[in-house]
């Protein structure tokens, strides 16, 4: 599934043709993705100009003149394309052509009109159109904890967040009640970075590391979003590509290589937690 960077390089890829636009031609060429299409959702976009666009957790959110916002989760396999061109490169290929593209639509700002599509091969994505006041209050969005790229999140935040808990760190971090926006592959890179093993308790871990944890976060977050920044320009491919920051993983999807760090002998180590797979380096990353 494509994690907070990966959408935040959506979004930044997006706001250029999509501010300020109005949406035009609106096509929507099935009933339903993960859930059904909002109700008259092709009449609710068609000549709204959208006003800005956003990003919370996982989600994609575009403020409408109408006064709602359009939401889009991009599930695991949802891509936007301008002109034909995917927006944004992903971990996964995933076919956007075809019988893959769910929904479109033209904008126009000034003279210049850019057609933008919508696929999702396997369907988990879904959208919805929300009343703009309301979205804070919507069942998607009313438990998510602070934003990692916000001044809310800190290791303060953390501390309180994981205070007496005996779960561990690594999925005390994908709790999304937590963290907003954190997922399998930017948490395992944190970790590392921060040299915290993932199966150490939440509670256990000291206020110094959480605070350590909490700049790294954002470091590892930010590293991968310039990455992303830095191909969406030159990016062209329609039928998918291989991700733009895993050649950059310290150990995820590295299982029995080396462990990166100067002077370290150990090897990055596989294991599953809550159905997730972690990857670590048992030398670096002590309890």
């Amino acid at each position: 599934m494509p994690e907070l960077p990966e959408v935040e390089t959506v979004r930044r890829g997006l706001e250029p043709v999509l501010v300020g636009a109005r949406l035009t031609r609106v096509r929507q060429n099935r009933p339903d993705l993960r859930f059904p299409f909002p109700e008259r959702f092709v009449d609710r976009l068609e000549g709204a100009i959208v006003e800005r666009i956003d990003r919370r957790a996982k989600y994609l959110l575009a403020a409408l003149s109408t006064g709602e916002t359009w939401i889009t989760h991009l599930g695991m396999t949802g891509r936007f394309t301008l002109d034909g061109a995917q927006v944004g490169e992903f971990e996964e290929p995933a076919p956007i052509a075809g019988k893959h593209e769910h929904m479109s639509f033209c904008a126009v700002r000034g003279d210049t009109t850019t057609r933008v599509g919508f696929a999702d091969a396997r369907r988990f994505g879904f959208m919805g159109l929300i009343p703009t006041g309301a979205v804070e209050d919507h069942p998607w969005f009313r438990a998510l904890g602070p934003e990692p790229l916000g001044n809310a999140f800190s290791g303060v935040h953390l501390a309180q967040a994981f205070d007496g808990k005996k779960q561990n760190i690594k999925v005390s971090l994908l709790d999304q009640r937590n963290v907003a926006g954190l997922g399998n592959i930017y948490v395992c890179e944190a970790l590392y970075r921060a040299r915290i093993s993932p199966l150490i308790a939440a509670g256990k871990v000291s206020k110094p590391r959480l605070e350590t944890l909490s700049r790294v976060v954002r470091d590892v977050l930010n590293d991968a979003i310039a990455a992303g920044g830095s191909t969406l320009r030159d990016f062209a491919n329609a039928d998918g590509g291989q991700g733009y920051f895993q050649h950059r993983f310290d150990v995820y999807g590295r299982e029995g290589e080396p462990c990166t760090a100067e002077a370290c002998n150990g090897a990055v180590r596989r294991i599953v937690q809550a159905g997730r797979s972690t990857f670590y380096c048992p030398s670096c990353q002590k309890r």
